[in-house]
């Protein structure tokens, strides 16, 4: 009888996580909150000026400003990913989040991450063929090739 319970197991569901802040004291809260949202706009402001300044330009529509301002635009969606989630916790008394929105949150970091890492790959053998290759550069990093990479 006791071993049919056992292998019934522990139906249980998780709903929410609590999520533990970086202090506990109140009167640290909002220092931390003002400076992490200091870092985030100046992060925000920083990666869109380079967007803008790369997409009206025209000497910068080369292949190397391109893939910068591609990972000017991951830096942002990563960024945005997680920050706005914790400023909210600085300024609220219930610190938690669902397991749907941790699970979304867990996701669109891990993709962004992901798709910095290949940005900074493809910059790197931009970087390559424009050293080794430079009679080549033209040829081997054309605007198709950037664009598919």
């Amino acid at each position: 009888n006791s071993q049919k319970k056992m292998a019934e197991g522990n139906h249980s569901l998780v709903t929410e996580f609590i999520l533990a802040g970086l202090t506990d004291k109140p009167e640290l809260q909002l220092p931390l909150f003002l400076l992490f949202l200091g870092i985030y706009v100046f992060t925000v402001v920083g990666n869109l000026g380079m967007i803008t300044l790369i997409g009206l330009s025209t000497h910068l529509h080369t292949p190397m400003y391109y893939l910068l301002s591609n990972l000017s635009l991951v830096d942002l969606c990563q960024s945005t990913v997680i920050t706005p989630k914790m400023l909210v916790n600085f300024v609220t008394e219930k610190n938690t989040i669902s397991y749907v929105e941790c699970m979304t949150q867990l996701y669109f970091f891990l993709v962004f991450a992901i798709a910095e890492c290949h940005m900074l790959a493809t910059m790197a053998y931009d970087r390559y063929v424009a050293i080794c290759n430079p009679l080549l550069y033209n040829v081997t990093m054309s605007n198709q090739v950037c664009f598919w990479l």
